[in-house]
């Protein structure tokens, strides 16, 4: 075959070739597509051109492994050897000396709790170591409602709200909170705790900038450390030095490329017990243009006229905080939690936040529950005004005729946090232990009540005869009181600005007790305090 054979055959097979291609389904549209696209934009036409050379050589490219077998291979024996050496840490602490004492005098509750609660000892107590505040765990319209909705919707619904855990009781929830605390929207969560260490780190990423007071609970603290946000603490309940971190994270920032920036606080703190000057924050917010995450855990159904929180108490309207953060549990005695805010905050937790997506949703039982006590709150205020003045009742047995301990609480806050007095710390020279055994002294001496016991004579001269008539009732009926039990703030760099709570009683006043049976509890307390305090040398 010479040249001459060679260039005619080569041309018609390049004749034929077009012909061939025409005949193919769709190649019409095919070559007016690369027409078009060569006389519009010549370079598109390259890179398409490129990717798919690229695409026909990756496919025939020879297959090739990705694990690099760089480890050394070891024998039988030697893996049974490291298997045997190799010791797992454990997943909880071993417990102290302290702790195993502490669980071995613990009281058991038989039966339904209440204001009173009787142990598996057969002894009869004043509870004051739980959260019923309003006594509702006794309401029996709460019962019916509560057993009517498990017998129509079950347990729970076994699925995350995203999927197929949402049922009409968990929106008629979220509309009934949104609209108790005058808020556009609100979300429910299924546990109180994961709330809002869900929320913070839904909004404020690694490279965020967060300003938190020192005293913020433990389950904020951890939706700090999960967000991985850079956080600046402020002295707790401290503005001023709040304004002046302000001032220097802008400051910082000024030149840095835009992050977002929130404040975070709580309403009623758990650890103190105080209160916040939500006026004042909302003020340094708007000023350094810092979004407020507000944690109401403590403070949803406590403060203000109809429970509505701090907001209510302090005259602020709930819109101007971005987020407003709450539990169903506690005061309300149902379960879960939920974030109050815009819209468009709302809307993004629903497909953001761990807690929310991961989770089973709320059983229908606790949403209504929640719902039903929140209408108890909003038609019967004087449910809350009895509860403060049983406050005002307890405070006026401890806090100013002890001269051990005093109330760190806020006067409004029915759970009563004493500390001991600073002079009486130093005086006796007791580290955060000594504190902490002899605390948990006083509470189990509240509850044996052998405190009046040994002290009734003064106790009956000191006190009118009504009062002194009454100690044998307070003898029958031993009061349970706990100690503020926190984790430490110390266990991770990410929590080194905060502040490690002090050893602290922890006292709940219940509306379930008259104004005398908190009286005889209170001097119950009182006198076992005495008595703990100066039988320590």
């Amino acid at each position: 075959m010479d040249v001459q054979d060679v260039h005619g055959w080569l041309m018609q097979y390049l004749n034929e070739v077009p012909e061939l291609f025409q005949r193919l389904p769709g190649s019409s549209i095919f070559l007016r597509y690369v027409k078009s696209s060569y006389q519009n934009d010549p370079v598109r036409s390259g890179i398409e051109l490129f990717l798919c050379l690229f695409a026909v050589r990756y496919l025939l490219a020879p297959a090739y492994s990705t694990q690099k077998k760089s480890h050394v291979k070891l024998s039988e024996e030697e893996v049974d050897e490291l298997v045997d050496e190799w010791t797992p840490e454990p997943l909880v602490a071993s417990q102290t000396a302290f702790e195993e004492a502490e669980n071995e005098k613990r009281p058991v509750i038989v039966g339904p709790t209440g204001p009173k609660s009787k142990l598996s000892n057969g002894r009869t107590v004043t509870n004051l170591a739980s959260y019923n505040y309003y006594n509702f765990v006794a309401n029996e319209t709460l019962k019916e409602k509560a057993i009517q909705t498990l017998r129509t919707y079950g347990v729970g619904p076994c699925g995350p709200p995203g999927f197929y855990g949402t049922q009409d009781v968990h929106m008629k929830t979220e509309a009934d909170i949104a609209a108790h605390l005058g808020a556009p929207a609100c979300i429910v969560y299924a546990q109180a705790f994961s709330t809002i260490s869900s929320v913070i780190p839904a909004f404020s990423k690694r490279g965020d900038i967060i300003v938190a007071d020192r005293a913020v609970n433990y389950a904020v603290r951890k939706g700090l450390q999960i967000s991985r946000s850079t956080v600046r603490w402020y002295d707790h309940n401290d503005l001023d030095d709040m304004q002046r971190v302000l001032e220097r994270v802008v400051k910082e920032q000024a030149k840095k490329p835009l992050t977002r920036r929130f404040i975070v606080t709580e309403g009623l703190f758990e650890d103190v017990g105080d209160m916040i000057d939500l006026p004042k924050i909302i003020e340094l917010k708007l000023r350094y243009k810092f979004r407020l995450i507000l944690d109401e855990t403590w403070s949803f159904g406590v403060l203000g006229r109809n429970g509505r929180g701090i907001t209510e108490h302090q005259n602020v309207d709930a819109a101007e905080v971005d987020m407003i953060v709450g539990s169903l549990a506690g005061p309300l005695c149902a379960g879960g939690g939920f974030c109050a805010g815009s819209d468009e905050i709302v809307e993004h937790q629903r497909i953001s936040a761990a807690a929310y997506t991961f989770s089973a949703a709320l059983p229908a039982m606790l949403a209504t529950t929640a719902s039903e006590t929140l209408s108890m709150l909003q038609t019967m205020p004087d449910i809350l005004a009895q509860s403060r003045e049983n406050v005002k009742t307890m405070w006026a047995q401890l806090d100013p005729r002890s001269d051990w301990v005093h109330c760190t609480s806020s006067p409004e806050n029915p759970m009563m946090l004493l500390i001991l007095k600073p002079d009486v710390v130093t005086q006796k020279k007791l580290t955060v232990a000594d504190q902490e055994a002899l605390l948990q002294d006083v509470v189990d001496e509240v509850r044996l009540a052998s405190a009046i016991l040994n002290s009734a004579p003064s106790f009956a001269i000191a006190f009118p005869m009504p009062v002194a008539r009454a100690v044998p009732l307070c003898l029958a009926n031993s009061v349970l009181i706990t100690r503020l039990k926190s984790m430490p703030r110390a266990g991770s760099s990410k929590e080194a600005g905060a502040e490690d709570p002090q050893p602290a009683l922890k006292v709940c006043v219940t509306t379930g007790l008259s104004k005398k049976e908190i009286e005889r509890a209170g001097v119950t307390i009182r006198h076992a305090i005495t008595k703990v305090v100066k039988a320590r040398k």
